[in-house]
């Protein structure tokens, strides 16, 4: 099985802005697309398997037929790491298999793209007070795409501390110029006077913080849905990736404003309308 890594997609020359265009059609032309909301099962407390399908139609297909596809991604915590995915891909014509590999970087990669396409569409203006929680692949994605495509903006991230991982964070980042670090001991710190809340935590079982460390005009992005719950019913307006990956959840009746990223993105709807919304965005993740 051929294992892609970051090292390999620099050697590819596949920038962190290639990734971002990418994610942006594959939102832009969701509908286009046969996509089945994803089957999460959870087996056990912090384990899951989620099956994610999907088949890009002949027109949108770089390959010039249609190709279908399903990836795996697993979390067990007591692995390292704890996020695994796999990626099946088969020609949807004639059923050809046309490769089983390794898809962890290209998710970290996907997934950080899409917050940062989030970010982008919904934040508001003159952000750059940028909190982070989860400071693995994913967090480094998100940062990365967006510190590409925004290099004229100024960032100050706040970072919470976690078992050293924000010493490495940082030296990542070395070479940006346009973002300033701080670090944090507690989630209200991370959220209390951000701009953007970015939580790539995988599992927590309580709410991060109160509803009073929240700010107006803040959007918050938890890339795997948790510790925000008490987000859903008093924020202004909220955002997914699929209505089918969120109409289970326990407060879904309550949301006040409730559409789909690819419909603001198509004007079908309305993101940001000023800059005193609280925004959540669930991008809860399209094998697309």
């Amino acid at each position: 099985m051929r294992i892609i890594t970051f090292s390999d997609i620099a050697a590819m020359k596949i920038t962190p802005a290639q990734c971002y265009e990418w994610v942006s059609e594959a939102v832009q032309h969701k509908a286009q697309a046969i996509l089945p909301p994803k089957i999460s099962m959870k087996p056990s407390e912090g384990v899951f398997c989620n099956v994610m399908p999907s088949i890009i139609p002949a027109e949108f297909s770089p390959l010039g037929y249609s190709v279908g596809g399903v990836k795996v991604v697993t979390r067990y915590p007591e692995r390292v790491p704890s996020l695994d995915s796999r990626l099946l891909l088969i020609n949807a014509e004639t059923g050809e298999y046309l490769a089983f590999m390794d898809a962890s970087c290209i998710t970290a990669m996907r997934t950080g793209a899409v917050a940062a396409h989030s970010i982008r569409l919904l934040a508001r203006n003159g952000y750059h007070v940028l909190g982070i929680m989860g400071l693995g692949n994913t967090a480094r994605a998100s940062l990365l795409v967006l510190a590409e495509k925004e290099r004229q903006r100024s960032f100050r991230v706040k970072l919470l501390r976690y078992k050293g991982q924000e010493e490495d964070f940082m030296r990542r980042f070395a070479e940006y110029d346009n973002l300033s670090f701080e670090c944090v001991d507690t989630p209200a710190e991370i959220v209390s006077g951000s701009d953007v809340v970015l939580s790539a935590v995988t599992y927590v079982s309580e709410d991060f913080c109160s509803d009073d460390c929240f700010d107006e005009g803040v959007l918050v992005v938890p890339v795997h849905t948790r510790g925000f719950t008490n987000c859903d019913l008093f924020f202004d307006k909220v955002f997914a990736d699929d209505t089918g990956h969120v109409k289970h959840f326990k407060n879904f009746a309550g949301f006040r404003k409730f559409a789909e990223v690819c419909d603001v993105v198509n004007g079908r709807a309305e993101g940001r309308s000023n800059d005193s919304e609280r925004i959540l965005a669930y991008n809860i993740g399209l094998s697309l």
